[in-house]
């Protein structure tokens, strides 16, 4: 896991072959403006996921305690306040049911490790090995997602 401001980006560009490409992506655009929705970015390599949403209590997002196979996740606060929890997968001992590949999703019953938070402009990268629970929050959040092809 990775915490940053996105002025600073550029200097994760050479985690993965694609990362650069998605911060480009992230400091060329007008956040503020993004419509929610899915988009793409680069093809089913670099996909974007735009929200904008009454923030949910620990609990609620605690219940969808989830991580990834497939994807990277760069989450971005675009505006608001947001609380994230997080744990390592190595640490989690109750997985709930089985990895879904169509959704690229496998969801835990552990409880988070620790809580921290984000706000404008800031991100976080998420790796298969981080099992996070999003969008904490008193307020609205507006954030975008973008899922990164391993």
């Amino acid at each position: 896991m990775i915490v940053d401001h996105i002025s600073r980006g550029d200097h994760y560009a050479s985690l993965h072959p694609l990362f650069g490409k998605a911060f480009e992506y992230i400091s060329k655009t007008d956040l503020g403006s993004l419509e929610v929705g899915k988009f793409d970015i680069d093809g089913d390599r670099i996909r974007g996921i735009v929200s904008d949403a009454e923030g949910k209590t620990s609990e609620e997002s605690v219940a969808k305690f989830e991580c990834h196979n497939a994807h990277i996740d760069i989450q971005v606060c675009i505006r608001g306040k947001e609380t994230l929890g997080w744990k390592p997968r190595g640490s989690c001992v109750s997985p709930r049911g089985e990895y879904n590949a169509e959704k690229d999703v496998l969801f835990y019953d552990d409880a988070p490790d620790m809580f921290f938070g984000l706000t404008d402009n800031q991100f976080v990268i998420f790796y298969p090995e981080d099992v996070h629970a999003p969008m904490i929050g008193g307020g609205m959040i507006k954030k975008l997602v973008i899922k990164v092809k391993i």
